[in-house]
């Protein structure tokens, strides 16, 4: 078992509250309240789940600026008001951050029993392959 600080341990419940909020402003047709609460607790999460400086190593790198200014410029419409912009926005910085992890965590899901039967219908299966091999450096 991995062992956590107490900061981790907060920032998994933050990171979990705020992806139960931003799920549920969805649900209930792009709430702006519920969005903005979910966008401050997922990030407020990550900082405290792997730290201030690697937070901002990680979001801040050469490579990354563009992904980047999508992620934090939906975050910032979202807030100003703009729901359903920012969500957009934010989906397409977030996809861009973390498609370095994808062949993992598509490697990860195809072991899995169910999923991995899943994954290998006709259908998905082409969609599933392209997104597990991503070159990208994480």
């Amino acid at each position: 078992m991995i062992s956590l600080t107490d900061s981790q341990k907060i920032g998994i419940g933050l990171t979990g509250f705020g992806v139960f909020f931003l799920f549920f402003g969805m649900i209930l047709f792009f709430d702006k309240a519920l969005l903005a609460i979910g966008n401050i607790l997922f990030v407020a999460g990550l900082a405290f789940v792997i730290g201030l400086e690697r937070t901002f190593r990680f979001f801040f790198q050469k490579h990354k600026m563009k992904a980047t200014s999508f992620f934090l410029g939906g975050v910032l419409v979202v807030l100003i008001g703009w729901p359903i912009v920012g969500v957009v926005l934010e989906v397409y910085g977030f996809f861009l951050l973390f498609r370095g992890f994808f062949p993992v965590i598509v490697g990860f899901i195809r072991r899995i029993p169910v999923l991995g039967s899943i994954l290998n219908f006709s259908f998905l299966s082409g969609y599933v392959d392209k997104l597990g091999e991503s070159n990208t450096m994480v």
